[in-house]
């Protein structure tokens, strides 16, 4: 039996926002610690770390996962989307638009995790009911703003994804972002 020191590092080969990165990385660590104190990608967010609150998701294959709760080593070679991620040439994603359109975070601390799990919606579903993204976003959780900007917001950016020419109610506007 082969025991391993905290100080036990392992080389890990992942693609993380579409770029494969080698990282040496405690053993114990979690891939929340990895992305964040390693890689230096802050914005998956430390939140109970007990994977109940949603904070800390990130996609994995494009599946939503509670980074605090996944090992790196069981995700090696595969790609990780932070919240980094999301943004592409053409400037932000639609959900990040569309968030900041309807103002449909208050503190942020959150918005990152219910970001990547409606993206994770969206690719499986261009179409989704209220019902489906209440579902697809049932482990995020939010101490300041009620949910119901949150799934306006998804709503909004897949119409926009499905080529709609959508845009929010002048009242639901939140100032010029």
């Amino acid at each position: 039996m082969r025991i391993y020191s905290p100080e036990t590092t392992v080389a890990l080969r992942l693609t993380v926002n579409g770029e494969t990165r080698t990282v040496s990385v405690a053993l114990h660590h979690t891939l929340l610690e990895v992305l964040r104190e390693d890689l230096g990608l802050t914005g998956t967010k430390h939140g109970c770390e007990l994977g109940e609150c949603g904070t800390c998701t990130v996609l994995v294959d494009g599946r939503p996962v509670l980074s605090c709760l996944a090992i790196p080593a069981a995700i090696e070679g595969r790609n990780v989307t932070t919240v980094e991620g999301m943004e592409t040439a053409r400037g932000l994603h639609p959900l990040q638009r569309s968030f900041a359109d309807l103002g449909a975070a208050q503190c942020g601390y959150c918005t990152p995790g219910f970001l990547l799990a409606a993206m994770a919606l969206l690719e499986e579903s261009p179409d989704p009911s209220r019902e489906e993204i209440v579902e697809a976003l049932g482990g995020n959780l939010c101490r300041c703003t009620g949910y119901l900007k949150i799934y306006e917001a998804v709503e909004l950016a897949a119409a926009r994804m499905r080529g709609e020419n959508a845009e929010p109610a002048p009242e639901t506007l939140y100032g010029d972002v």
